[in-house]
């Protein structure tokens, strides 16, 4: 079996990423969902769940830690593909969609987030922001001396959000305040 950079095999990995992503949908749906639903739905056995979370809330800091993984890395891509004010909308939509998920694990992680690690997480999403502001304002698409801390604790409302049939809209209209403070200049 190869090895990957991780130290992991490629089973165990797939296996891993398949977990992460059962019990995301699953948390996300329902915070008390057994951690042996997680591991069927996954097609795995509890011993492989457990030896990779050996707890409940180490899934849960996992599956938080990916989507921070994954919405930090998207700055870039989208603004690879898009130009920098529409990147960053679209952006600020994922960071919307995945407040379901943090919903979802929330009280997990409470239990399981060290300052380390809400440090580490939060300088993520710092530098992505900072990158989309920088685009934007070079591209003036957005008044310049946006304070990236500031647009981070503003984004962070989205998560905030409780469930409800209106929930997307909400986080709509919340995401086009935050552009016209921002000072858009289309779109």
């Amino acid at each position: 079996m190869a090895i990957e950079e991780d130290g992991l095999r490629a089973d165990a990995r797939a296996n891993r990423d398949r977990i992460l992503e059962v019990a995301r949908k699953a948390l996300t749906a329902d915070p008390e969902t057994p951690l042996s639903a997680i591991s069927k739905a996954a097609g795995v056995g509890q011993g492989t769940l457990y030896r990779h979370f050996p707890t409940r809330e180490a899934l849960a800091l996992a599956i938080y830690r990916k989507e921070i993984n994954a919405l930090a890395a998207l700055a870039s891509t989208l603004l690879q593909e898009h130009p920098p004010l529409e990147a960053f909308r679209l952006w600020c939509a994922q960071v919307a969609d995945s407040s379901a998920m943090k919903r979802g694990v929330a009280r997990l992680l409470q239990a399981a987030t060290s300052e380390d690690d809400k440090r580490e997480t939060y300088q993520q999403m710092l530098l992505a922001v900072r990158s989309l502001i920088a685009a934007c304002e070079t591209a003036g698409a957005i008044d310049r001396g946006a304070n990236a801390d500031d647009v981070l604790m503003l984004l962070g409302v989205l998560w905030q959000i409780p469930s409800h049939p209106d929930s997307d809209a909400q986080a709509a209209r919340i995401i086009a305040l935050i552009f016209r403070g921002l000072g858009a200049k289309s779109g």
